[in-house]
């Protein structure tokens, strides 16, 4: 399936907005970090496409590019540690 690049950038506007915390570590992203930081924001997929997650936004989230790349296509949040009790894997 073809992924729509102008869907992308509305998507990643969208989560960017709103300024959340990584999602696979949890803690704070700078969203002022150039492109290719490691710890810039990037879009996550929750579930990886790879794993036959959807390309939609409800399956996306806020990650630093470090914490994106090492979970890469696990489904289990791969090897990083949330460092929030608070939060739950989902």
């Amino acid at each position: 399936m073809k992924r729509s690049t102008a869907q992308r950038d509305r998507d990643r506007a969208s989560i960017k907005r709103g300024r959340p915390a990584c999602g696979i570590c949890g803690e704070a992203i700078d969203y002022t970090l150039p492109y290719l930081d490691s710890r810039e924001f990037v879009v996550d997929h929750v579930v990886p496409l790879d794993a036959g997650g959807a390309d939609i936004l409800a399956n996306k989230q806020a990650a630093h590019r470090t914490c994106n790349r090492t979970k890469g296509a696990r489904t289990d949040g791969g090897p990083i540690i949330r460092r929030s009790a608070s939060l739950q894997r989902p």
